[in-house]
């Protein structure tokens, strides 16, 4: 598998990145993981941006999901329309959720932009989709929230999306080769409890599930240092870490 960064910025995009999003292919497949507040800027950096063949959205905070809305107008609207719907895979209330977002009833009625988007509801499990199995855990956020494992031909990443420290999050990450988490904070400031993670507390985690790489994400910039987040997460965890940027390129 490839894992581009699209955006890594959490809670508002910061002056040189957008909000979460992330492009995961394999076998000429692409999968966009969150849609957050200007990715679809970035998006046209890496890809045909008609060319992507499922969405998962996490949670259906902004700074994960609003791209959705003006990528309805890139298809909708296009010269080439009306283009295939792309499967859309989110918590419960998805499709109401995108569909006001978007401007209520919309043009033409389609209040659930089904002429976009064909949007499934994800469930704890394990789905297929092209050739890469996900399996999706609630983790721990003030909205219903997944954590995902993709898995392609015996290599994994896991993606944390936002959550405090929990043990499902835990249990997802075991043993996988690239651990994807959120280090919103930074130890010895106010965090509210059973929201987000420092870096030393996604560096324990990383160390509990035994994964091989932890990548740091979803740091909330301007309040906070991307050199103490890492090390902080250092400190907790010997393997290889990281914090990701626009841009970046893994092979998993």
């Amino acid at each position: 598998m490839k894992l581009t960064v699209l955006g890594s910025a959490g809670s508002f995009p910061a002056p040189d990145s957008a909000c979460s999003a992330y492009l995961v292919q394999a076998e000429g497949f692409t999968l966009l993981l969150d849609f957050g507040s200007g990715s679809l800027s970035p998006l046209q950096r890496h890809v045909d941006p008609y060319s992507i063949d499922a969405i998962v959205l996490t949670h259906l905070h902004a700074d994960h999901i609003m791209d959705a809305c003006p990528y309805v107008v890139m298809r909708r609207y296009a010269p080439g329309a009306p283009f295939p719907v792309v499967p859309l895979y989110g918590p419960s209330g998805t499709a109401d959720r995108l569909a006001t977002a978007y401007g209520g009833e919309g043009e033409h009625g389609c209040r659930a932009l089904s002429d976009v988007y064909d949007i499934h509801t994800i469930e704890p499990g394990q789905i297929q989709l092209g050739p890469l199995t996900l399996t999706f855990r609630r983790v721990c956020h003030p909205v219903e929230t997944f954590g995902v494992r993709i898995e392609h031909e015996g290599r994994s990443l896991v993606y944390s999306s936002d959550t405090a420290r929990c043990d499902s999050i835990d249990e997802l990450a075991s043993g996988c080769d690239t651990f994807l988490c959120e280090a919103s904070y930074l130890e010895g400031r106010p965090n509210p409890p059973e929201v987000h993670m420092t870096g030393r507390e996604a560096g324990e985690c990383a160390a509990a599930a035994g994964v091989g790489r932890l990548l740091l994400t979803h740091l909330v910039r301007p309040w906070g240092d991307e050199q103490q987040t890492l090390s902080e997460a250092k400190s907790a965890y010997n393997g290889p870490v990281a914090v990701v940027h626009p841009d970046d390129v893994y092979e998993i």
